[in-house]
């Protein structure tokens, strides 16, 4: 068994590479920043889902993660979705768990933002006219 593994996750502009060690203790580091550090309080929790889904098991492992573009909850959720795909690479039995708690752990969510039409400021409504 290989001791690396990569795997990728994105959302809307956000994309997120991960890098698991398996052979570690349990670390996970986001742009060179400790998981307890990184971003707020929503989306460290939204970040571990994955970690708390697979237990004891993931202090056996080390997890670095680089992301690129787009927010903080676009990012997070990118994150969540590189490391819960690199877990099962480590860890085939826990696919059907993920995806029993939520399949956007193993699957990406495509939706992007619409664009604008042209000649408006606006993705969807038009103006209203008014011929007083």
């Amino acid at each position: 068994m290989k001791n690396i593994i990569h795997a990728q996750g994105s959302r809307k502009q956000a994309v997120a590479r991960a890098v698991l060690y398996q052979d570690g203790k349990g670390n996970v580091i986001i742009n060179n920043q400790k998981l307890e550090q990184y971003g707020n309080d929503v989306s460290r929790l939204r970040i571990s889902e994955p970690l708390v889904l697979m237990g004891a098991k993931a202090k056996s492992v080390n997890i670095n993660v680089t992301v690129n573009g787009g927010g903080m909850n676009g990012q997070a959720d990118a994150i969540r979705l590189a490391i819960a795909r690199a877990l099962v690479q480590h860890d085939p039995k826990l696919k059907k768990e993920f995806t029993e708690y939520d399949r956007l752990l193993l699957v990406a969510d495509v939706r992007r933002k619409e664009v604008c039409k042209p000649n408006d400021s606006k993705a969807r409504a038009k103006r209203q006219k008014s011929y007083r």
